[in-house]
């Protein structure tokens, strides 16, 4: 299964349009981790399972998400109720109330994923607005029987291969 995560792109529609379209064939779903900053319904949103972020003001979102996939079960957020730009340890109580193995998540803007008390984090950066990086970026998780690997991409759609990273999921 191959799962598409944007966050962040406070506000640029065409570029959610380009990347969705981008990958259309490729991915089996696509997440937005919130700071959309649009319509609920806007037609650039409809590829997306999409959660609020703190810039988004319109009601119609929800504040988190949980799915399986395979034989995992997927959390997403957006981060800022659980203060991820401090630690990850409130979103992982969050994640392990609800059984969850892999979390996405987005809030601070800065990309990147990690093996944490046994579960997988990924943050795919902003598309927008980076910090700690120049590139703005997005990520997509390829999971296959507990393995997953997680590639970033920047804008163009070109692999940001410093990030890249290969995990066992028990």
């Amino acid at each position: 299964m191959n799962i598409l995560i944007i966050s962040d792109s406070h506000g640029d529609e065409e570029i959610l349009k380009i990347i969705s379209e981008r990958h259309k064939d490729d991915v089996d779903l696509m997440l937005h981790c919130g700071d959309s900053e649009l319509s609920p319904t806007h037609p650039y949103l409809k590829p997306y399972l999409v959660v609020k972020g703190n810039c988004d003001f319109e009601k119609g979102f929800e504040k988190e998400r949980v799915m399986p996939i395979e034989d995992k079960k997927l959390y997403f957020t957006h981060g800022h109720l659980h203060g991820i730009k401090e630690s990850l340890m409130k979103i992982n109580y969050r994640a392990q109330e609800l059984g969850a193995d892999v979390i996405c998540f987005g809030h601070s803007h800065n990309p990147g994923s990690e093996l944490f008390d046994g579960r997988l984090f990924i943050n795919p950066g902003s598309i927008l607005l980076p910090r700690m990086r120049k590139e703005r970026s997005y990520a997509i998780l390829s999971y296959r029987e507990n393995s997953a690997a997680v590639h970033f991409y920047d804008e163009n759609g070109h692999e940001i291969k410093d990030l890249r990273n290969n995990f066992q999921l028990e």
